[in-house]
């Protein structure tokens, strides 16, 4: 998206030797997709005429900002390629080694795959999610991707960082609204808010509000970037697809369809806003 200028914009944000331009980057929640947005950072890490100004993101999305964020302010491009690594190498084998069943981080992320590669157990564990709270299920509130996130994320350097804009989103549960946080207030309980899906996990307090996964209300938000980012361009990573060619007739395949119909409302509402 882009056209909201007409002068040359400076060369703004995380910005390596060959840098020519400025964007933002909208990073989508996606659950395991969220890896597909790494390798999508990655190669623009890699390749280095990019400069990054600002970054919104939503969950997964939301992770991926942060990441690359710290990276960047320790390693500049190349940390930042490697902690981005080192994070989603952690997802994984946190999955790998978690059992025979698929691990809570597999379920959080949606690492399901299709009905045939679900194990039974997760398939069970799905439907009574469905029907009990996961106050009662989960009563320890035991989510293992928050020792990932502590133990990979120093967020006194987020906090610190003021070469790029950080906005991630959650929903608030009281008012149903957008909450955006940015950099400077960030902690390990804004990402876990921003990726809470509520059937799962019991929603995050901050202060006095509690928060669900941003995705309801803005996957990712972009008008931050238009408001609060100097440049033109922004280019956002989607990981819930728009069209489907076939009808879903399964039963998963129902619940797959409903969730990206779900997880795509918002930003479609924006874009057509921008559109008009």
């Amino acid at each position: 998206m882009t056209g909201r200028k007409t002068a040359a914009s400076p060369v703004l944000g995380l910005a390596g030797p060959k840098a020519q331009k400025s964007i933002s980057l909208a990073l989508q929640g996606g659950g395991a997709h969220g890896a597909f947005t790494w390798g999508v950072l990655d190669a623009i890490l890699e390749d280095g005429r990019l400069a990054i100004e600002a970054l919104s993101g939503t969950s997964a999305g939301a992770m991926n900002a942060v990441v690359l964020a710290e990276g960047w302010i320790e390693g500049g491009a190349d940390g930042a390629r490697g902690k981005l690594e080192a994070f989603w190498r952690a997802i994984s084998v946190d999955g790998k080694y978690g059992g025979s069943e698929r691990s809570l981080i597999d379920t959080m992320l949606g690492a399901w795959g299709g009905s045939n590669g679900v194990p039974p157990g997760m398939i069970w564990f799905e439907m009574f999610s469905k029907v009990a709270s996961p106050y009662d299920i989960n009563p320890l509130n035991i989510n293992p991707l928050r020792g990932v996130i502590a133990d990979l994320i120093d967020f006194d350097t987020v906090r610190a960082c003021t070469q790029v804009k950080l906005f991630i989103a959650a929903t608030n549960v009281r008012t149903g609204k957008i909450r955006l946080f940015n950099g400077p207030e960030l902690t390990a309980d804004h990402l876990m808010a921003s990726a809470c899906l509520p059937m799962l996990f019991q929603a995050v307090e901050i202060g006095k509000e509690a928060y669900w996964d941003g995705g309801y209300m803005g996957n990712p938000a972009l008008f931050p970037l238009f408001y609060e980012a100097a440049g033109d361009d922004i280019l956002l990573v989607q990981i819930n697809p728009l069209l489907r060619k076939d009808l879903p007739t399964k039963a998963r395949d129902i619940q797959d369809r409903l969730n990206e119909i779900t997880f795509n409302a918002s930003l479609l509402r924006e874009l057509r806003a921008i559109d008009f």
